[in-house]
């Protein structure tokens, strides 16, 4: 099948993102990554934000596809134990400089943070909030499947963040044990 113009944009997006940072997509540099003119891509997209956005969900539309092969099931089919499993998975083994940029930039936009929000609810919800009962949140299970996240999410986001990277095989080392500590 072939890939969609839209999709070879956003791609090319991707790229620039994962090279430059944020601030470095323009319609410019994104249409002579994509290797198109200006008003190509602005055939797609109306505005630098329209192309943010849809660089946004692009990529979580992605995570929810590898989650989906990780957990080898739809979230609403999985345990919670298997989502965090699958999450942990997926967010050591795929995430990449260009997810990390693109959240953190997110996060000071409420339409760009929803979107990674509604995967990560999906996936590896915090335990019950501080409005909770107080039962819930004292929960031990539920404290351990919030440090598991924890410890999925900082792996990703310490390589993401440095230039240390470990070995393939003691990352997949390091998510099978997050992964299989579920299961206890």
């Amino acid at each position: 099948m072939r890939t969609s113009k839209r999709t070879q944009i956003l791609d090319a997006a991707t790229r620039v993102v994962q090279r430059e940072g944020v601030k470095s997509v323009t319609f410019d540099s994104v249409a002579a990554e994509a290797g198109l003119t200006k008003g190509g891509l602005l055939y797609h997209f109306a505005s630098r934000d329209d192309l943010i956005q849809a660089i946004h969900q692009h990529l979580a539309d992605r995570w929810e596809a590898d989650l989906v092969a990780a957990a080898g099931k739809p979230a609403a089919e999985a345990t919670r134990d298997e989502r965090l499993a699958a999450y942990t998975r997926v967010a050591i083994q795929s995430a990449t400089r260009a997810e990390l940029l693109l959240m953190l930039e997110g996060s000071t936009n409420t339409a760009h943070a929803a979107v990674w929000e509604a995967v990560t609810e999906r996936w590896a919800p915090p335990p019950a909030s501080a409005s909770a009962s107080a039962s819930a949140s004292a929960d031990p299970a539920a404290l351990d499947r919030f440090i598991l996240r924890l410890a999925a999410d900082g792996l990703w986001l310490y390589e993401s963040l440095t230039s240390d990277r470990l070995d393939p095989a003691m990352r997949q080392a390091v998510a099978e044990r997050i992964a299989d500590a579920l299961d206890q």
